[in-house]
């Protein structure tokens, strides 16, 4: 009897322990497609190419609709518990910055920061999905439903990990708000199912990212000089892949190309959080990879520059700053 009861209380508490899971943060974004068929884009011209990109603040000023739309959508993610990131005060929060990113360029190289709008973003709210959404209001004689797609993307490598769509049931008084939550609210449980299966693949595997490393041209040394790094002396590109197998997440990452002035890895798995002072705080790509930076101007006693190239990616410069 008494071992039946530590079964049922052991039962009890995986349970409570698995309900208290932390659950990934979230932004709702009005999608590319609904932006620029609306009217509510950027159109600039990049090197004689013609390139078009969402207008979020444009959107979010003059459509009542999608504003309602995101409001409800959000809505229904925090009650099932999803914390939140909301698009309009993170589009705030870009304008202050003290400096325009399209204004920056690069003191070596003379590149410019490029970024689409939805790298901004998830470089400033650091959410771990945006939620790509669609919708379309249909009106057939006095009645009125909505269509919608809604995709959850990884934030840092844009992948697709939980999509739903569908079309609710016509209504001749619900407002746009009540006829979104009423065709989402079938599907939403195993959305809701999908992210966290990704989610929870995070915390067992590691988040994933992409690295490069380069050399300047004006360093005097390669990726097959010879130096000493953490007591063990070998060819650099042979250190630096030693050091992603120490310090991913269960050895996990893919050097997917490599020569004498550059190694590309892919699928490397970092962990989502580490300790300082005693608590935990999320670990990004920029303060994961800065571990790597250090360790190498150790070893070939030279500056290392970090170069993001959005929320999930980083170069890694070997020569000068």
């Amino acid at each position: 009897m008494r071992k039946l009861l530590l079964i049922i209380a052991a039962v009890v508490l995986s349970a409570a322990v698995f309900g208290q899971a932390k659950k990934p943060t979230i932004m709702v974004v009005p999608s590319d497609q609904y932006c620029i068929s609306k009217g509510y884009k950027l159109e600039f011209d990049d090197m004689g190419t013609k390139k078009v990109l969402p207008d979020y603040k444009a959107a979010l000023q003059n459509d009542s609709d999608l504003r309602l739309v995101i409001s409800k959508m959000s809505g229904i993610m925090a009650d099932r518990g999803f914390p939140l990131k909301d698009l309009e005060q993170e589009l705030k929060s870009l304008e202050s910055e003290s400096a325009e990113m399209s204004m920056m360029t690069d003191k070596d190289m003379g590149m410019g920061l490029a970024e689409s709008p939805v790298d901004a973003l998830k470089r400033t709210a650091k959410a771990d999905i945006i939620m790509d959404l669609s919708f379309e209001v249909m009106s057939m004689g006095p009645k009125k439903s909505i269509r919608y797609v809604l995709n959850g993307l990884d934030a840092y490598t844009n992948k697709n990990v939980a999509s739903t769509a569908g079309e609710g049931q016509p209504s001749s008084a619900a407002s746009v708000g009540i006829l979104l939550e009423e065709a989402v609210l079938g599907r939403m449980d195993e959305f809701n199912d999908r992210l966290m299966a990704h989610f929870e693949d995070m915390f067992a595997k590691g988040r994933e990212v992409k690295v490069m490393v380069r050399v300047w041209e004006s360093w005097g040394d390669d990726l097959e000089s010879e130096f000493d790094m953490g007591g063990e002396t070998d060819e650099l590109s042979y250190l630096i892949e030693n050091w992603f197998a120490d310090n991913t997440v269960e050895g996990r990452f893919s050097l997917s190309d490599g020569t004498a002035t550059f190694m590309k890895f892919e699928q490397v798995r970092i962990p989502l959080y580490y300790e300082r002072n005693g608590k935990q705080r999320a670990m990004d790509t920029r303060r994961w990879v800065r571990g790597l930076s250090k360790s190498l101007e150790d070893a070939i006693g030279a500056p290392v520059k970090v170069y993001m190239r959005g929320l999930g990616e980083a170069w890694v410069i070997l020569g000068s700053k």
